[in-house]
C-alpha cells in the first residue's frame, strides 16, 4: 500500500500542458458545434413555421452538430470527474484503498476508451465513401467525434491514474 500512497500528486508538466491545450481546442469545437446546431435548427423552425419554407440539409447538419457536441463534451466531463459513478462500497473503504480502487477503475476505463476510439476509427474509415443524403459529406463525419471523444477521455483517465481523481465540487451532482 505504501507505493500507492507515494504516487505523484501532479501529472508531468508536458501532460498537463498538452491536455489543457487539447481541452481548449475541444471546447472551441464544442461551442462551434452547439452554435451551428442552435442556429441551423432555429432557422429551420423559423422558416418552416413563419414562411412555410424548408432547408433540405438543416436536419442532417443539426444532427451532425448534435453528435459532435455530445461526444466532444464527454471528455471535458471526465476531466472534472463529472461522470456517473456508484460509490456505495468505495465510500466505506479507507482512503488509501479508495484511491487505489479509483485509479484501477480509471485504468480499466482508459483501456476501454482506447478500444472504443480504435473501433470508431475503423468504422469511420469503412463508411468514409458513403455520402449523407442531403449534404455532399461523408457519413464518417458522424463517427469522427466518437473517436476523438473516446481518445481524449482515455487520456484524461490516464491522467487520473497518475494523479488521482479530481476533487469533488461542493454542490455537484454527487
Amino acid at each position: 500500500m505504501n507505493a500507492i500512497a507515494t504516487m505523484p500528486e501532479r501529472a508531468p508538466n508536458w501532460l498537463e500542458h498538452a491536455l489543457n491545450g487539447v481541452d481548449k481546442l475541444v471546447t472551441g469545437l464544442l461551442l462551434a458545434a452547439v452554435a451551428v446546431m442552435v442556429g441551423v435548427v432555429s432557422a429551420q423552425v423559423g422558416l418552416r413555421y413563419g414562411f412555410n419554407l424548408s432547408i433540405d440539409w438543416a436536419d442532417e447538419l443539426g444532427r451532425l452538430a448534435f453528435v459532435w457536441s455530445i461526444f466532444l463534451a464527454i471528455p471535458l466531463g471526465v476531466r472534472q470527474g463529472a461522470h456517473i459513478g456508484i460509490d456505495i462500497v468505495a465510500d466505506k473503504l479507507p482512503p488509501v484503498l479508495r484511491a487505489a480502487l479509483k485509479r484501477i477503475a480509471a485504468a480499466m476505463s482508459a483501456l476501454m476508451m482506447a478500444v472504443i476510439a480504435w473501433a470508431a476509427f475503423g468504422v469511420a474509415r469503412e463508411q468514409w465513401d458513403e455520402l449523407m443524403s442531403t449534404l455532399d459529406w461523408s457519413v464518417g463525419w458522424f463517427i469522427v467525434p466518437v473517436c476523438i471523444g473516446a481518445l481524449l477521455s482515455a487520456l484524461h483517465l490516464v491522467r487520473i491514474v497518475i494523479v488521482g481523481p479530481p476533487q469533488a465540487h461542493i454542490g455537484g451532482a454527487e
